[in-house]
Parts: C-alpha cells; sequence; structure tokens
C-alpha cells in the first residue's frame, strides 16, 4: 500500500539516536544556531507567538525553550463550573468515547488494549474498566504543555519505555498499537470521581518529556519505573494546572473509570482543541 510505504522509513531509523541528537540541537544556546532553527520553525508551521510570555523569538534561550514557550496568564480560559472536564493541551482531538471490552480506539480501523497502554499492569487496567477516554494529537505549531483535565491528588507515575513513531493522523492509522508502543509517562491521579489518568506519549524526535514534579523523565534502563507519591507532602493538582511538557510534539491521552464522565454533544473527531475548553461534565 502507498500509505504505508510513506510511513515504513519510521520502522527503519534509528529513532532514539535520531531523537536525541535532535534534542542535543534543539537545547544549543548558540544565538546563529537557535535564531535559525526557532525562523525556519515558526515559518514552516505557521506558529502565533502573540498569546506567548516571550513573543520576540530571539527572546528564547534555545530552541528547546521556544517549543515549550509559556502562554500569558489569561490566554486559555479555565472553564469554571467545578464538574466540568476540560480539555489537558492545545491540539486535535483525535479520538474520544467509551472504552469497550478494555480496547480503546487509535484510529479508524485501528484499536488497542488499556492495559497495554498501561505498560501491562492489568489491576491498574482493571480500575478503567468500561471507562472513558480521550486522545489530543499535539501538532508541531501548538502549545506543548500538557494540563489538569480536572482537580486531582497525584499518587503515582510510570514510565515505560518504547519506541518512538510519529502519532500524527496518518502513523496513527498505519501502525498497530502505537500508543501501546511508544515511550510514555503515565501520572495516576486520585480525583472527587475516582482514578484519572493523564498519559504523555513520546513520538519520533521527541527528545524527552517532563513533568512539574519530577523535571524530565530520563530512562535509566530499559525496564518499567514507577513513583509513588502517596507519602506527605500530598500533590494536588487544580484544574487547568500544568502536569508537563513535550520537548517536540506528542499526544496525551485521558482515562477515568466507567460512569464518571458525560462528553459535550457537540464534540467530534478531528475538531480543535484549545487548553481549558469544557469537553464534558463529570458525576461524582
Amino acid at each position: 500500500m502507498k500509505v504505508f510505504e510513506s510511513i515504513n522509513w519510521q520502522y527503519c531509523l534509528p529513532q532514539h539516536l535520531l531523537s536525541r541528537a535532535i534534542g542535543y540541537v534543539a537545547n544549543c544556546e548558540i544565538p546563529l544556531i537557535k535564531n535559525m532553527f526557532i525562523q525556519w520553525f515558526i515559518k514552516r508551521y505557521q506558529v502565533d507567538l502573540s498569546n506567548n510570555v516571550i513573543n520576540n523569538p530571539q527572546d528564547f534561550e534555545s530552541f528547546n525553550q521556544f517549543f515549550t514557550r509559556a502562554l500569558k496568564a489569561d490566554a486559555r480560559p479555565i472553564a469554571g463550573d467545578v464538574k466540568q472536564f476540560v480539555s489537558p493541551a492545545d491540539g486535535q482531538l483525535s479520538e474520544f468515547g467509551q472504552l469497550h471490552e478494555g480496547q480503546l480506539l487509535q484510529a479508524k480501523g485501528q484499536s488497542y488494549s488499556v492495559a497495554a497502554l498501561l505498560g501491562g499492569d492489568q489491576g491498574l487496567a482493571d480500575i478503567f474498566h468500561d471507562g472513558h477516554y480521550l486522545t489530543v494529537y499535539l501538532a508541531p505549531s501548538d502549545y506543548h504543555r500538557v494540563h489538569m483535565p480536572f482537580e486531582g491528588q497525584l499518587i503515582k507515575m510510570i514510565h515505560v519505555p518504547g519506541q518512538l513513531f510519529s502519532v500524527n493522523t496518518k502513523t496513527a492509522a498505519m501502525v498497530p498499537n502505537l500508543f501501546a508502543r511508544n515511550e510514555r509517562v503515565i501520572c495516576i491521579f486520585e480525583t472527587s470521581f475516582g482514578k484519572m489518568a493523564v498519559i504523555l506519549v513520546g513520538a519520533m524526535i521527541v527528545a524527552s518529556i517532563a513533568t512539574v514534579w519530577h523535571g524530565q523523565v530520563t530512562p535509566v534502563t530499559r525496564a518499567i519505573q514507577t513513583w509513588d507519591y502517596l507519602a506527605s507532602p500530598v500533590l494536588t493538582l487544580l484544574k487547568g494546572a500544568e502536569v508537563g511538557r513535550f520537548y517536540l510534539g506528542s499526544t496525551a491521552i485521558i482515562l477515568t473509570p466507567a460512569q464518571t464522565l458525560a462528553f459535550a454533544d457537540d464534540l467530534s473527531v478531528g475538531q480543535p482543541l484549545k487548553m481549558g475548553q469544557a469537553l464534558g461534565s463529570v458525576f461524582n
């Protein structure tokens, strides 16, 4: 198939080596290099800096600082109703709905298991049995920080090593189990309606993923790593608070238990989202 042939090169590339190399360049603070890289990116992806804290491209210390640029405080109003569930990021709503027989939809004709997404932890997957999910794809031009869709207390973080396929629409439609194959950081929160998972999925040329409480989550082995946060001090993040960020683009996936979330009637696959935009309401 021609579409498959167009993504087949991703299987051949040294994904991690390429991503780390690009990450090294993205951290470069030499003005000539970082300014050239930033200006090219702005032109290529039509990036709008008007709502950012820094809006002069040359004022960024590195490409990575530009890519993870902060928004002005009033740039993304957070839906204020206490029961409203909001978008965790700017991006495109790739898929959403109810989990069925432990599966969630990756793209039309492609599904994958919750247990695989959660690093093979069937006990954790059982918490979300028949629950709800939503997937937000962050394009290169988007704001690349992920925020809380609902208030919650952090109880666990899991790093699952994996591959680094692109996560764009074409690749998601063609690579089986894409989001359960790529490197990811799984954040588990306790909320008023039960457990909630906020999952940051790595992608091609994503040099790293960072969370606000841990910093850069750097794999030290090929094994799954887990951090527990049940001991004091308790870390509670309000709705709209930053969870983490991607150093180059990717995808965020949210999971909630069964009968906890009613999506808004006007949601549709493929629609653009802004962080803080109401997506539905919770039952608690």
